[in-house]
């Protein structure tokens, strides 16, 4: 069993036990779940394209020191990031749906769920907690719930970024999408490749908003990406380790959108 498949099963009884605990019914009647939903996707176009992450540890990359979510969410409002990340699976990276709520609170930009969304429980749940967006991966749907939880989503007033890793994956993509992600961390072994993101962007509708997640740490990464028609960006362990780097970022991105390359 690969580390998606092992993460895959156990969240299927995380899930259980969250039904159990709190009925979906709760989950309607909470204030968040009746707040306006900002738009994911018209803050990417919008604005610097960063979608800034907060978690306080990775599989890949252990323990974050002096990850404190105030400190982070208050730089990442600072900087004007586009959207912000927030996992919220406790198991393997130590989040929770308070972390969600904390920074849907602050209201500076939208805040996308990321976690291992598998059932229609999370999604609820996720508009409870205040996000405005959720991640479905691909690879961890088959044809039938890629469609059906997007469409599930959209039905409450929430966004979807579904993300991909390969090319075998893209089928999966339907009109309930309203973000493309291209992850260049390979969820089985947990390596990451840029090149996955310039492989795929050829392979993508050219009319859709695409971004590229994961192993992204420098500003050429970024001109690179914008120039091949990437507009968003979600990045997560260079910018806990260093958050300065938002200042080179945003300047990369308004000089791109400054010259001959934009259109």
């Amino acid at each position: 069993m690969n580390l998606l498949e092992e993460i895959i099963e156990y969240k299927k009884a995380e899930v259980i036990q969250a039904r159990a605990m709190v009925p979906l019914d709760e989950l309607l009647v909470k204030p968040n779940f009746k707040k306006a939903v900002k738009s994911f996707s018209a803050s990417i176009k919008n604005g610097n394209g960063i979608i800034a992450e907060f978690k306080r540890k990775s599989p890949s990359a252990g323990q974050f020191n002096k990850c404190l979510i105030d400190d982070v969410l208050n730089t990442y409002k600072n900087k004007e990031v586009a959207g912000v990340s927030v996992l919220t699976d406790d198991h393997y990276f130590a989040g929770n749906l308070n972390d969600l709520e904390k920074a849907s609170n602050l209201n500076f930009a939208p805040v996308l769920r990321k976690d291992f969304i598998i059932d229609e429980y999370q999604i609820f749940e996720a508009k409870a907690y205040g996000a405005d967006a959720i991640l479905l991966i691909a690879e961890a749907l088959d044809d039938y719930h890629a469609t059906y939880l997007a469409t599930i989503a959209k039905s409450i007033g929430l966004e979807v970024l579904m993300e991909f890793h390969g090319a075998s994956e893209l089928h999966k993509l339907n009109e309930n999408v309203d973000v493309i992600g291209i992850n260049n961390r390979n969820l089985k072994t947990l390596k990451t490749d840029v090149r996955t993101a310039f492989d795929l962007i050829r392979k993508l509708p050219y009319d859709r908003l695409k971004i590229a997640e994961s192993g992204i740490s420098s500003e050429f990464e970024i001109q690179e990406l914008l120039k091949v028609g990437y507009e968003g960006f979600l990045i997560g362990e260079s910018l806990l380790k260093d958050q300065d780097l938002l200042n080179g970022f945003n300047r990369t991105i308004a000089n791109f959108k400054s010259s001959d390359y934009a259109y």
